[in-house]
């Protein structure tokens, strides 16, 4: 297939419903095509980067994954989804990365629609849509990265867990668990950031501590903004009455349910933490300002009695006690170390120093 370069579009105004447009990140790349065919006994595992000969391949009565890496190529999309009667708003919705998570059901499939996260230095996101029809999953997702489904990939390859044994349906359960387990991983690392950042927080008050207050905010935000839809979409497909998805598969979707409960909980106690974390960064700067005004303001007091005695004999009159005397000078200064010794004694008692 010929490479050609797809600018990015933020916007389709205007656009008839089901026109496709691509919102995501340029990208002159191929789309790559994965099909996995297998059953319990059967498993093949072929790459592809056209979908002419990708149909060719496919054999009936066995349960088959295609996965999409890449949604940036419109014409790919509008081939899989003529090939497979994928409605254009369903189509218009897998190339749209900003299409907030959610579950539809047409009569021939359903799609659920949420975003893939992971980790390198801050968090990252790409849109992933999974289409369950009667024996077959196509997943499409964006080429950004992050990738969760290794581990289900290893379980066909070894014919590990009930994958191999159960239908589609089973099948687009798994990726969507493996999605939401990673979940648990980018939180995981998020939460050791906060860690060190709360360890960090009372010995450093400097402005770069605040920006990474706020970094790690924004990243905790984002992370709630993707994954909180997800519950609502999770439960829209527990709740659903199609016959794609088996009734004995209802209690998997109901342990996702819980993990992503988890997880949003989790989220929203960072987000907590990291509002209280702020909080005791403004306070101990607050306290050590404090400190440092009670000292100046101390200091200032001690020394407002020896700028008075300083002041006074600097006027010059001529009959000022002691200013014709040998000692007068030492006698003044010595008064003046007494008064500013004094004070400082009692302001130290007072526990005001």
């Amino acid at each position: 297939m010929p490479k050609k370069k797809i600018k990015t579009k933020n916007h389709n105004v205007g656009a008839p419903p089901g026109e496709l447009y691509y919102s995501g990140s340029e990208s002159s790349n191929d789309v790559k095509i994965s099909l996995i065919q297998f059953n319990e006994e059967i498993f093949s595992e072929q790459t592809f980067y056209d979908v002419a000969t990708l149909l060719k391949e496919v054999k009936p009565g066995l349960i088959k994954w295609i996965n999409l890496d890449g949604i940036h190529r419109l014409e790919v999309i509008e081939a899989i989804g003529k090939a497979y009667g994928i409605h254009p708003l369903t189509q218009e919705d897998i190339v749209h990365v900003d299409s907030r998570p959610k579950f539809e059901e047409y009569s021939r499939y359903v799609v659920s629609i949420l975003q893939m996260l992971y980790y390198d230095t801050s968090v990252r996101y790409e849109h992933l849509s999974v289409v369950l029809l009667e024996d077959t999953v196509i997943s499409f997702q964006e080429p950004n990265g992050g990738d969760a489904f290794d581990v289900i990939r290893n379980r066909l390859r070894e014919c590990k867990g009930r994958v191999r044994k159960m239908g589609a349906d089973y099948l687009a359960y798994a990726l969507i668990d493996a999605v939401v387990d990673h979940y648990f991983f980018v939180v995981e690392k998020l939460g050791e950031k906060i860690e060190l950042l709360d360890e960090e927080i009372l010995n450093n008050t400097g402005t770069d501590v605040m920006l990474r207050i706020h970094e790690l905010k924004r990243e905790v935000l984002l992370t709630r903004r993707l994954i909180w839809p997800a519950r609502e979409m999770i439960l829209n497909m527990m709740r659903s009455d199609t016959t794609l998805i088996n009734e004995t598969n209802s209690i998997y979707l109901r342990d996702v349910h819980d993990h992503i409960n988890r997880v949003t909980e989790t989220v929203d106690q960072y987000r907590e933490t990291l509002t209280n974390i702020m909080e005791v960064h403004l306070a101990n700067n607050a306290n050590k300002m404090n400190e440092v005004m009670k000292a100046l303001t101390v200091i200032s007091a001690i020394f407002i009695p020896v700028t008075f005695i300083a002041g006074v004999y600097g006027m010059n009159f001529k009959f000022m006690p002691e200013i014709d005397s040998p000692y007068g000078y030492w006698i003044t200064i010595g008064f003046m170390l007494a008064v500013m010794l004094a004070m400082g004694i009692y302001f130290k008692r007072k526990k005001w120093w």
